[in-house]
């Protein structure tokens, strides 16, 4: 009962709680501790301002701290039918003529492999194998930004690459996330390649980020871009649906591939 609980151990319960499931809605909230739904939305708001949960429509989801990103040759393999899936699906969002900026990452690389057949096009990218998957091929014009290698990413990254890509401007910007939480925005694990993500993600009219479900639902310790920085979102169909409904409501496009 409510009257046994003050406000800081109602919480503390409610977190205990969401640990133990996994998912809490309000409407559990207000039925367990026996308070009115203003109070179980606001001691969610609180608790989401705090960092110790993610806000969804209805109700909340744990904060799941992100591991450390294992170098890209490492992680292609992961959730690789996935990123093909998403990776065909974002290339076909791109027009013939358009200018694309595609940044570094394993599923990023997916659509660059995707766009190998489409003519007439002009790619900009910081990454080597993206590079490397697109030079020579007919009807491309391939744009390369150099700058500091991070090896374990084969991406180019620092001041150099900053100023060069602040020069250009893209239709589309594909780009990849370590972790996605629609409380803490795009974050990740390398605080040096944030300015970088910065920088690419003011070229673009339209951002299209690709990310199978691993990425959802956790934080890493440095702060990219919020969510309103993005358009369009593909995924694979195991992203959780809270998340995705969210998104919509914000006026973001949603592709499930």
């Amino acid at each position: 009962m409510s009257e046994f609980f003050s406000t800081e151990e109602r919480q503390d319960n409610i977190l205990t709680l969401l640990a133990r499931q996994g998912r809490l809605s309000v409407a559990e909230i207000v039925e367990q501790f026996k308070v009115s739904e203003a109070t179980a939305r606001r001691d969610l708001e609180t608790l989401a301002e705090q960092g110790k949960l993610q806000r969804v429509h209805g109700g909340a989801l744990p904060v799941r701290q992100a591991a450390p990103e294992s170098p890209l040759l490492q992680r292609e393999r992961e959730q690789f039918f996935e990123k093909q899936r998403i990776g065909q699906a974002a290339a076909a969002l791109v027009q013939d003529g358009e200018t694309v900026f595609i940044a570094s990452g394993t599923t990023t690389l997916e659509v660059a492999r995707h766009l190998r057949a489409r003519p007439n096009l002009t790619v900009i990218t910081n990454s080597l194998p993206v590079m490397n998957t697109l030079a020579g091929v007919p009807g491309t014009n391939l744009i390369g930004i150099g700058g500091l290698l991070r090896q374990s990413e084969l991406s180019f990254v620092g001041h150099i690459a900053e100023q060069a890509i602040a020069e250009l401007r893209a239709d589309k910007v594909i780009l990849g996330v370590h972790a996605f939480s629609l409380q803490h925005g795009l974050t990740s694990d390398y605080l040096p390649e944030t300015l970088t993500d910065r920088a690419i993600l003011k070229i673009g009219r339209q951002v299209i980020l690709v990310a199978d479900h691993t990425k959802f639902e956790s934080v890493s310790p440095a702060f990219v871009a919020p969510v309103s920085s993005i358009h369009h979102l593909v995924t694979d169909s195991q992203t959780p649906p809270e998340i995705l409904a969210a998104l919509r409501e914000m006026g973001i496009a949603v592709t499930i591939a």
